[in-house]
């Protein structure tokens, strides 16, 4: 099993230092098990903009297609025929149940109540934070492997971690019962070699 297909890309615009499109190009040469793209800052018509030509790059312009996930706004991934979304918990639970239309709908949770409430709405997959303390989110002390493995116990969905993984740890992730991770840092500062990622 190569190591990027277990950990899912989630971008960040800020943390790359070159061209976001060029790094989208690097990151799916990785095979990535999917792509979110975050960008919460941009407004609703740069984001739609952004998102097509991510989509294109996920899609028909990489030697191996990679899932593509829009990230909040359930609009515009039907206007551009995207069949991945992800929500925030507090999205999901608002509409009452998962969005028709999609075929995988992921959410957040950070307890194992949200856990409980993420499967009771219809979610395909849970993406578990904080594990470890990480810069996204300074001060914020990481809930670690023991809480993965809880919540993995109890959990009849794919769990993916977030916050702080890295290459050094998704095998212990794995190991703890999540299927992967959710890397951000370190996809959007990969520099052409995995030994850099």
């Amino acid at each position: 099993m190569h190591l990027y297909d277990n950990l899912i890309a989630v971008t960040d615009r800020s943390l790359c230092s070159g061209d976001f499109l060029t790094q989208i190009k690097k990151i799916t040469s990785l095979h990535p098990h999917s792509l979110i793209l975050r960008e919460r800052d941009l407004p609703d018509e740069e984001y739609l903009l952004l998102a097509r030509k991510v989509q294109a790059i996920c899609g028909k312009e990489a030697d191996v297609k990679v899932p593509f996930f829009v990230h909040s706004r359930i609009e515009i991934a039907r206007e551009i025929g995207c069949r991945n979304l992800h929500l925030p918990l507090p999205a999901l639970a608002a509409l009452g149940a998962r969005p028709d239309g999609f075929a995988c709908v992921s959410t957040s949770s950070h307890s194992m109540e949200d856990m409980r409430q993420a499967v009771a709405l219809g979610a395909d997959r849970i993406i578990l934070g904080t594990i470890f303390e990480t810069a996204c989110k300074k001060g914020l002390r990481g809930k670690g492997l023991s809480f993965v493995s809880e919540i993995c116990s109890a959990c009849p969905l794919p769990v993916y971690a977030i916050g702080g993984i890295k290459e050094s740890n998704i095998e212990a992730v794995i190991a703890a019962g999540a299927r992967g991770g959710c890397m951000m840092s370190g996809y959007m500062k990969y520099s052409g070699s995995e030994s850099e990622a």
